[in-house]
């Protein structure tokens, strides 16, 4: 029992050591989203939640992560990321600048996710949207960052 013990924590320690999770790859059309259950068909407009030991939840728009997370506590080590909307790059949600752009989204929100002020203003689909701070869409919590 004791070497069990022992066994989980150094394999505990091991994982925390490694850093946070990095995003899962998406297979766009094959996913659900975790929230309302729609395909994720637009891998730009895609978030997901990673974990250790853990499967990765994809949502099909920022809207859905938003509603996840309130209705569910993220797991210990998680991580949220959302994809730059004009890069398809994965970046944790934590860090984003959001825009509320004149695009459809899959759930309506209209939001969208970029690295940087400049990929935002690189992206024609940002141009004319209004800045949305990290907080109006996630609350005062920040989304999770692995800690």
């Amino acid at each position: 029992m004791k070497w069990s013990l022992v066994w989980a924590v150094l394999a505990t320690a091991a994982a925390c050591a490694q850093g946070p999770p990095p995003p899962a790859p998406l297979e766009a059309k094959s996913e659900s989203c975790r929230s309302c259950r729609m395909p994720v068909s637009d891998p730009t407009l895609a978030a997901q939640i990673v974990a250790p030991g853990e499967e990765a939840k994809f949502f099909d728009d920022l809207g859905c992560l938003r509603d996840f997370l309130r209705q569910n506590p993220p797991s210990p080590g998680s991580v949220a990321y959302v994809t730059d909307h004009r890069t398809r790059e994965w970046l944790p949600a934590g860090s984003a600048v959001y825009t509320r752009a004149s695009i459809e989204t899959p759930m309506g929100s209209h939001w969208v996710a970029h690295a940087d002020a400049a990929s935002r203003d690189a992206d024609p689909a940002a141009r004319g949207g209004a800045s949305v701070e990290r907080a109006a869409i996630f609350g005062p919590g920040a989304p999770p960052d692995g800690r």
